[in-house]
């Protein structure tokens, strides 16, 4: 994603919100993608307080996700119900949990810098307004409380 991110010629920030203490892997970052040398990339640490991290979600102008093994991911039905262009690595389960409420990338070389482009570059804010609309209303159907535990008690 780094290195996606570096070639492509969006001039928004890339903020990524996680541990940054300088670990071995931090360091194999640096040098691998020489992300330090793009002015855009900013690592901002962690951020434990829910409503904040709620508010960066909901001003962001959309939001990357490059998990590909787990499951219905707790970081992405947050950012589905809070951003509104959320850009998935194209996987069954990323595919599965937003539909039509993302759109997606993989891993072949350009691929989600060629996105970041066409998204900065030709993508309406009312289409940006529909990926939005079409994600929360995922949110909101498929991943409420009553529908899960409706599901477990057919299942029990």
């Amino acid at each position: 994603m780094l290195k996606e991110f570096m070639k492509s010629k969006v001039q928004k920030d890339l903020v990524i919100i996680t541990n940054v203490e300088e670990n071995k892997f931090y360091q194999e970052l640096k040098e691998i993608t020489k992300f330090q040398e793009d002015s855009r990339i900013k690592f901002v640490g962690t951020v434990y307080d829910d409503k904040m991290l709620q508010k960066i979600r909901e001003n962001a102008y959309g939001y990357i996700h490059g998990h590909e093994v787990g499951g219905t991911n707790p970081s992405l039905l947050e950012a589905l119900a809070t951003t509104k262009l959320n850009l998935l690595l194209k996987v069954g389960f990323n595919k599965e949990v937003a539909e039509e409420g993302a759109m997606y990338w993989n891993k072949e070389e350009n691929n989600l810098s060629n996105l970041l482009n066409k998204v900065d570059t030709e993508l309406s804010r009312e289409t940006i307004e529909d990926y939005g609309r079409k994600a929360k209303q995922r949110i909101q159907e498929e991943y409420n409380w009553d529908k899960i535990i409706h599901q477990y008690e057919e299942i029990f």
